[in-house]
């Protein structure tokens, strides 16, 4: 093991799920791991990321929307998300 890899333990159920998302994404457990650690931001990451959008849309519109349209607009981006994880069609 190269000195900046480590191992994880994880159960068989678990380990074996990993196994069939990664034959299904056409990559290993590692690359999958990986992938979700990188691309997957903090809580942090989410809070800094909303504060610059809100700054951007007070910059173009002239005011920050309210709570209600930040309400709106969230529940509409999960609408579209939880749309966007079904099963994939097939190629």
């Amino acid at each position: 093991m190269a000195a900046d890899e480590t191992s994880i333990k994880v159960s068989r159920a678990a380990r074996d799920r990993l196994a069939q998302l990664a034959a299904e994404h056409g990559t290993t457990i590692r690359s999958l791991v990986e992938d979700l650690a990188q691309n997957t931001p903090t809580q942090a990451e989410y809070a800094e990321r909303a504060e610059l959008a809100r700054a951007e849309l007070a910059a173009a519109l002239g005011s920050a929307p309210s709570p209600e349209a930040e309400a709106k607009a969230r529940a509409l981006l999960e609408r579209l998300g939880a749309a966007g994880h079904g099963p994939r069609a097939a190629a």
